[in-house]
């Protein structure tokens, strides 16, 4: 079985060749009629490499744990007995940790860790003395995430043959969807961190060119550039980051870089440190995190599959990934063990706040679903913050399934309402569209935590997490998450009442989705409800006598080879935690449903209170950050270059440009007049007169006479014989 783990290359070189094949055969060997079959082929193919893939890692730490319970035990008796007093045994040189009564559960006497499977090939290149490899690193983070990609890829190719049908770029387009997801499978599982800058901007050029897809349109060319752009400046952030770790610990690898910064943090925290802010800047922009999350809604420009597929499983997970794969950087860099606020805590709660209060102001529904992404991402974010690793990697798997089931389910919406986003023109669609709206409600509960929907654990997760996740609380962080649970549940809420509910207030005849396209929305929508059976906590399984599938994510996908280095601990499950976020998710849907439903509350507040205007409006220009990058610092950088380039461009380059042209003129004035016309003209007619005037002289001595010609031929001869004399 680890065949699969240690050739786990050939995961994202399979739609890496999709790709080429598709590109370059798709219009005249293939057909623009069957060219999707084989990126569904490929993708299909790659899902099963990473079911087996799972089903390896499972079986590799199932191994690792039954092969070594005797050991376990004998590690804890050591512990117990004071013979190590770090709370931790080695027995035959493999580690253990023994569980310690500190109201945080780690289920058993002990257990050892499972080593990841690193397959590398050296001498890839080398630079200044230093050798480059090449290779892939496994574990329960990556098999998470290969679940994860595959199956939204998978699932996203094939809704694609319906949706962009008759596309005039249909090859274009199901290559680089190909592309795509090699390029974040590649990223998933690179072995150093110049592979994963490698994916990482492969992941970036993928997006610019399905996001302006339809180039055409000015708008979706405007998005595609400023997603661009936006990643670019977080970028800097990345090489500035990745420079400091290897100047830190003179290697790219990443399994060495863990280890070394779980050993010596406290020894490089300053160098740890600034790595972690500089690679906050890369999360920044790639995951949406305020406040480089404005390219985010704007990327809605591109097809509504790729959007599916950008926001639940690929592109904005990256920034999420790279925090949890280098988490012994960050969890040392910000003290997340010992403090009650950081950086990463504070920009993801926060983006989290100020994307649920964004979406409240959007009639487009995708950019409803956009700022939700957003404020998710930083749920994410704020729950690795707070030192949540599983919770936030929990709440990455769920949310891919329920987001892209409503991304998916509002391109079913526009493919039925006459191609258009906007929720004023919809109404009155679940008469319409059962399926659409069955999945899209299971869904929206999945998103706002409702009970026992997939998003209701992993949220509680976080809160915990938030609560008493290491050795002091993060109050403010649980403020933001409880907040944020509020809003969520009443914007989504929104959502259903201006597209389902009502009349139809848009054009055409609006009518169900054909099966290629509602199937994999059932199939999203049944992972919504299903998924959240992946780590559930043990009190829960206990009743059903289950406990032994308590917390798989926990179990098999926590890189503990890595963070128990740190000392990384999980809160024991909080019943009254859990009933306080399903209360706010129902408050939410309650208070909108009474808004809408029963006509309670304020209707008209914004025209009536000036306060309220200005909040709305506050919303409704995004908080005036695009206002602020594009006319404020943009146009103060970009207004006073374009000023001093036209002055350039008139008083030097023109003026140049002029002259040159003038002299040039002059010159061939000069020419013509004195060297064509008064020398060379003036010399050959003068040769021509001479030669006139010679052919006049000689025609006078054509008499007709003998007598002339022998005398002209006796003359000649003497002046030639007396020449010869004289010169010989």
């Amino acid at each position: 079985m680890d065949w699969f783990l240690e050739n786990a290359f050939l995961i994202p070189l399979i739609p890496a060749v999709s790709f080429v094949v598709i590109l370059l055969f798709g219009r005249s060997v293939i057909g623009v009629e069957r060219v999707q079959k084989v990126g569904i082929t490929a993708v299909g193919i790659v899902w099963i490499f990473s079911m087996i893939a799972a089903a390896s890692w499972i079986t590799r730490v199932e191994d690792s744990t039954s092969s070594t319970d005797g050991k376990a035990e004998h590690a804890q008796i050591a512990v117990n007995e004071g013979l190590s007093a770090s709370g931790s045994s080695t027995v035959d040189g493999e580690l253990y940790l023994a569980a310690e009564d500190d109201g945080h559960a780690d289920d058993g006497y002990g257990y050892a860790t499972t080593e990841p499977v690193i397959s590398e090939v050296d001498g890839w290149w080398s630079s200044s003395g230093v050798d480059f490899a090449v290779g892939t690193l496994v574990d329960g983070q990556t098999v998470l995430l290969l679940i994860v990609v595959t199956s939204i890829s998978l699932l996203v190719h094939i809704y694609s043959s319906e949706y962009v049908k008759g596309d005039r770029r249909f090859v274009h387009y199901y290559a680089f969807l190909s592309l795509f997801t090699a390029s974040m499978l590649f990223f998933v599982m690179a072995q150093n961190l110049v592979q994963m800058i490698v994916g990482w901007e492969l992941v970036g050029v993928c997006s610019f060119v399905l996001i302006g897809h339809w180039w055409e349109e000015r708008p979706n060319t405007d998005a595609a550039v400023k997603a661009f752009l936006t990643n670019r400046v977080g970028d800097i952030g990345l090489l500035v980051g990745v420079a400091i770790l290897f100047g830190t610990f003179k290697t790219f690898d990443i399994d060495a870089i863990n280890r070394m910064a779980g050993e010596m943090g406290s020894e490089i925290h300053f160098a740890l440190l600034m790595a972690s802010i500089a690679l906050m800047a890369a999360v920044c922009s790639k995951s949406g995190q305020f406040p480089l999350h404005t390219w985010l809604p704007d990327a809605m420009a591109g097809p509504t599959p790729v959007s599916a597929l950008i926001h639940a499983a690929t592109m904005v997970v990256a920034g999420v990934f790279m925090i949890g794969r280098l988490y012994p950087v960050f969890f040392e860099g910000f003290s997340i063990g010992t403090s009650s606020i950081n950086l990463m805590a504070f920009i993801g709660g926060f983006t989290a706040l100020i994307g649920a209060g964004l979406a409240f102001a959007q009639w487009d529904i995708k950019k409803v679903l956009a700022y939700s992404t957003v404020s998710q991402l930083g749920y994410m974010v704020m729950a690795l913050g707070v030192g949540a690793w599983t919770a936030a990697m929990f709440h990455l798997f769920t949310h891919a399934f329920f987001k892209a089931c409503l991304f998916l389910g509002a391109g079913s919406v526009s493919h039925a309402a006459h191609h258009t986003f906007d929720m004023r023109e919809m109404g009155g669609l679940r008469k319409y569209m059962p399926h659409t709206y069955k999945t899209f409600v299971i869904s929206t509960l999945a998103l706002a935590g409702v009970f026992p929907f997939a998003g209701f654990w992993s949220k509680d997760e976080i809160l915990l997490g938030a609560f008493a996740g290491q050795q002091s609380a993060y109050p403010l962080m649980l403020i933001f998450g409880c907040v944020v649970a509020l809003l969520t549940a009443a914007y989504m809420t929104r959502v259903i009442w201006y597209t389902f509910w009502g009349e139809y207030r848009g054009h055409g005849h609006p009518h169900e989705s054909p099966k290629v396209m509602t199937v994999p929305l059932w199939i999203l929508a049944v992972m919504a409800v299903g998924a959240g059976a992946f780590n559930l906590p043990t009190p829960v399984l206990e009743i059903f006598g289950l406990e032994g599938l308590a917390h798989l994510v926990q179990t098999y996908a926590e890189p503990t080879h890595y963070l128990n280095a740190v000392g990384l601990s999980h809160p024991d499950p909080s019943l009254w935690l859990a009933l306080v976020g399903l209360a706010l998710a129902l408050t939410g849907i309650a208070i909108t449903f009474m808004y809408f439903w029963r006509n309670a509350g304020p209707h008209g507040l914004t025209e009536r209170n000036r306060y309220a205007k200005a909040g709305y409006t506050f919303l409704e220009q995004k908080y005036y950050l695009d206002h602020l990058y594009t006319d404020i610092v943009v146009g103060s950088i970009k207004s006073p270059i374009a000023r001093a380039a036209n002055w350039v461009n008139n008083n030097v380059i023109d003026k140049v440009v002029n002259t040159a042209g003038e002299g040039a003129r002059d010159s061939g004035r000069w020419v013509y007049r004195w060297i064509d016309q008064g020398t060379i003209d003036n010399t050959v007619n003068a040769l021509g007169s001479g030669a006139d005037a010679g052919g006049q002289g000689l025609r006078v001595m054509q008499t007709g006479r003998v007598q002339n010609y022998g005398s002209l031929l006796f003359g000649t001869a003497a002046v030639v014989a007396i020449v010869f004399v004289i010169v010989l």
